[in-house]
């Protein structure tokens, strides 16, 4: 019997003691820094320290001591540790009644770190949240700006559960209680941005005739939402001012505020089964937004070509957010809102993996070359504008030679859309819209604000019976996506590759995680271990500039010929469960696809084995900033292949997934084209029920883009084998883009396990 016990399972074994299961003379070994002077006791006998002399950070293996141990008797052990270090320190303990028996050679083919505990570094355990500062980079020309800027679209419509975009439906808009007043009129206003869910407000028409401009006018987390009227926001203010100076402008609720109240606002109840579905406050308020620019383009006084958007606070959240998305915005000017160091607190600026990689500058300067408007105060987040972001987002309209179309003004207040803040607007859409380029002409002028039931739309009519709840809400959402996704399902060659196209960003947006293209990989040689025609590369594979890190062994037959056929082999326990510990070789698996002239690469995912560290998934909205678990082990996947792709060492590769990370591996499949063969046990996942995702594979918006259906309809026409499959498996998609490609024979599915020697022959096949 031999036991190896990580630094985790010997604090266990020091706390409960120890067993085995045959009588003998084991000896032990311990794995401790030098200069611990490690002092073992076993079974009340006490060994001499090891790892004496002076303190150096290595650690090593170092042989204690015999102890005769009999079956199933429990015995004690204790272990001193120089003073100042304790279990943290990382020591491992070995012992084994087998003669010949040497932990090293166990470490050489389970370990990429072998003289010292680990687990390895990865920048994916420094937690960000809204308030992490963003370094802000430049970018070298208009091309590599503009991949970026299509970059942030995408991610931007996928995360909010808006890719691709929904149908619009009607709107069915409901203007009543006209106001008129001097110089303009106000009237409330409801329509449907989808079915049974309401966007409510108020329109604010000049006198005469057009074509006038139309302004988007949300309103931000004022306590009165749209009607807020006070020294730090006047909405109905800055509404008349821009009314009467020439513009219609569409006032209008953020959702779970006034009228507008199918939902709370604050706690909307969306968790992580919506989630799943793309379905969040910030989703919501950016389709309302762009129904609202419809709704502003269905007058036939509005022009098109001169439509603009302003707000303040969460609503310049949405004034970026819209303007970013829909270039029918040709003017945006967001208030107190872009910045560096804080990119907004609440749920309906926040949403699944929407800033992982990406910031709200990065998303205001997506603008470009349009007109914009950077209003910031001294007293609130917004307070280096004139000297960090606006500069930044300068020099994106400077690539297209536009300096003159993006401007700051920035205000000693605190957090604010005062009347300096408004005048500001007046005349920067004064300029853009009207042709009259004089701050002057645009002070503001008294003005009288209307009465609240007056402004509030349901204050003297009944509300629609039909209109959703939030259960009938998700509902409809989620239905929407099952019929996009039905739209979508292939049946032939064309329809195959009009749904890759829909669906290849939309997943890898989903899962922030893509290929990494050739010079991205990083590859960290540790050294290499060699056995009789067997040589053990230990390796520390990440993409430049990211900080991951992913503990790999490639095992390779001697000598090695370059070009050979190459399988990433990932175990849900990570490569150590690959390894035959007690002899310190390659566990029979892997020598198996030794012997079928492979060369394997086995890696631990994020957070296991040498990857295990510490992430704890907490803190206000966690996953906006960071990648959830499962979508860090797709991304380990691909750099992997990445990696096998780019060496002359390596020729085919193949991915084989075993047990729990079977369905990752299908994920990452989808996202990887050159992959030949492609072996995975499916592990009786409930791919149709949410809440097997939620708790077994979490990645936001995954449902919503189509989930393993999209990775098999991307993974066509390559050849696939999927085992134990059970009644989860989408296998009917699966078989629709295989038929669509004319390769329905690439193609094997089995609900219940193979045996290895079946799945070694697929994958060996030629």
């Amino acid at each position: 019997m031999t036991q190896i016990c990580n630094p985790a399972r010997l604090g266990e074994l020091l706390r409960q003691g120890g067993a085995v299961d045959q009588d003998g003379l084991y000896t032990f070994w311990l794995w401790a820094p030098q200069g611990s002077e490690a002092a073992l006791e076993v079974k009340g006998q006490r060994f001499e320290p090891t790892h004496t002399g002076a303190p150096a950070p290595w650690y090593s293996w170092i042989r204690a001591g015999q102890v005769a141990l009999k079956n199933g008797q429990p015995f004690p052990v204790g272990l001193r540790l120089q003073q100042g270090l304790g279990e943290e320190a990382g020591v491992a303990l070995a012992f084994s009644a087998e003669k010949g028996f040497d932990p090293r050679q166990s470490f050489e083919v389970s370990r990429v770190l072998q003289r010292e505990p680990g687990p390895v570094t990865d920048r994916r355990w420094q937690v960000r949240d809204g308030d992490t500062p963003w370094t802000l980079r430049p970018w070298p020309s208009r091309e590599v700006w503009e991949r970026r800027a299509a970059h942030i679209r995408q991610r931007l419509l996928v995360s909010l559960g808006l890719w691709p975009l929904p149908e619009r439906t009607p709107l069915k808009p409901r203007i009543s209680g006209r106001q008129e007043r001097e110089g303009y009129s106000v009237e409330k206003v409801r329509f449907e941005s989808l079915p049974g869910f309401l966007v409510c407000g108020n329109l604010y028409r000049p006198a005469g005739k057009g074509p006038f401009p139309g302004i988007a006018s949300p309103h931000g987390h004022w306590r009165e939402g749209r009607l807020e009227h006070s020294a730090d926001c006047s909405v109905p203010g800055r509404c008349i001012n821009l009314a009467r100076q020439g513009h219609v402008v569409f006032s209008y609720d953020m959702v779970g505020y006034l009228d507008s109240d199918q939902l709370h606002h604050h706690h909307p109840g969306f968790g992580r089964l919506e989630a799943l579905w793309g379905i969040g406050l910030m989703g919501l308020q950016l389709w309302n937004s762009m129904r609202a620019v419809d709704f502003l383009l269905s007058l036939g006084e509005v022009d098109p070509g001169r439509l603009g958007c302003t707000g303040a606070s969460g609503g310049g959240t949405q004034c970026f957010a819209l303007t970013a998305v829909d270039d029918r915005v040709k003017a945006s000017a967001p208030v107190n809102m872009v910045s560096a160091h804080m990119q907004g607190g609440c749920g309906c600026e926040n949403q699944g993996h929407l800033r992982v990689e990406m910031n709200n500058v990065e998303i205001a300067a997506c603008m470009a070359p349009r007109p914009l408007l950077l209003v910031s105060a001294t007293g609130d987040w917004t307070c280096h504008t004139p000297e960090v972001e606006y500069p930044a987002i300068r020099q994106v309209y400077r690539l297209y030679g536009a300096e003159e179309r993006v401007s700051e003004k920035q205000f000693e207040a605190g957090h604010n859309y005062h009347q300096g803040s408004r005048e500001a607007v007046y005349a920067f859409f004064g300029r853009w819209f009207l042709g009259v380029d004089d701050p002057e002409r645009f002070r503001e002028k008294p003005f009288v604000v209307e009465k609240r039931e007056d402004l509030l739309v349901f204050a003297d009519q009944a509300r629609p019976p039909h209109l959703l709840d939030q259960e009938g809400l998700v509902k409809a959402l989620i239905q929407r996506s099952e019929r996009r996704m039905q739209d979508l399902r292939p049946t032939d060659g064309s329809s195959l590759n009009r749904c890759k196209k829909a669906l290849a960003p939309a997943l890898g947006h989903a899962l922030s995680a893509g290929m990494p293209a050739p010079g991205e990989v990083e590859a960290q040689n540790l050294g290499r271990a060699r056995r009789p025609g067997l040589a053990v590369q230990r390796l520390l594979l990440g993409r430049r500039g990211e900080g991951d890190q992913i503990p790999a062994l490639w095992y390779l037959t001697r000598p090695h010929q370059p070009g050979t056929p190459a399988v990433l082999v990932v175990h849900p326990e990570g490569k150590a469960a690959l390894a035959d510990m007690r002899r310190g070789q390659p566990g029979p698996l892997v020598a198996d696809l030794l012997g079928q002239g492979y060369s394997v690469l086995a890696i631990d995912l994020f957070l296991t084995g040498e990857a295990r560290g510490l992430r704890p998934e907490q803190g206000p909205h966690f996953h906006t900033y960071n990648q959830s678990t499962s979508a860090c082990r797709v991304q380990d996947i691909l750099t992997a292949l990445a990696f096998l792709d780019s060496t002359e060492e390596a020729g085919a590769v193949d991915l084989l997934g075993l047990g729990a990370a079977g369905p990752t591996c299908l994920l990452a499949r989808g996202l990887a084209p050159g992959v030949r063969r492609t072996a995975a046990d499916f592990n009786y996942l409930a791919a149709g029920d949410d809440r097997a995702w939620a708790e077994e594979l979490f990645v936001p918006a995954i449902r919503r883009v189509g989930d393993l259906r999209s990775a098999l309809a991307l993974t066509a026409p390559g050849h696939l084998l999927v085992h134990r499959t059970g009644k989860g498996f989408p296998e009917d998609w699966a078989r629709a883009a295989y038929r669509a490609a004319g390769k329905e024979e690439r193609l094997v599915v089995a609900g219940r396990r193979l045996k290895w020697e079946a799945v070694l022959e697929w994958l060996s096949a030629q």
